[in-house]
């Protein structure tokens, strides 16, 4: 059963590379959130400084405009992180489903193996109290 074995170590692969994935969007989506988190305060910081709120007034501090931009930049990038991420989870989910019907067989095979080398070895056993009895 060498090929349920490989299949096995493949499904595990599989699972755990998706593990890896799921790990580096989550790191992704914390890294992404704490930078929009430090843009919006250099944004309050700078409007406040400036006294001015309005991003429409052409008096609106320069770089607030663009950490705004910045923000809203990442804001879409989390969204489509968050996404990637449902969609990794479920594709998880489903190598693992596919890991545990691989082990599942695997266990099955391997008693139906451990059953036959009983069977042989209560054959032999039989055989041989036979010939001792002849």
């Amino acid at each position: 059963m060498k090929s349920r074995d490989t299949l096995v170590r493949l499904k595990q692969f599989q699972v755990d590379d998706k593990r890896r994935r799921i790990a580096q969007l989550q790191t992704m989506i914390a890294e992404f959130t704490r930078m929009t988190n430090d843009l919006d305060r250099e944004i309050g910081t700078e409007e406040r400084r400036a006294n001015n709120t309005d991003p429409s007034h052409f008096a609106y501090p320069t770089y607030a405009r663009a950490a705004r931009a910045r923000r809203d930049n990442l804001n879409l990038s989390l969204n489509d992180l968050r996404e990637k991420l449902e969609d990794a989870q479920e594709r998880l989910k489903e190598a693992s489903e596919e890991l545990a019907k691989a082990q599942s067989q695997e266990s099955r095979d391997h008693a139906a193996e451990r059953m036959v080398d009983v069977v042989a070895e209560r054959r032999v056993a039989d055989l041989s109290g036979a010939f001792r009895r002849a």
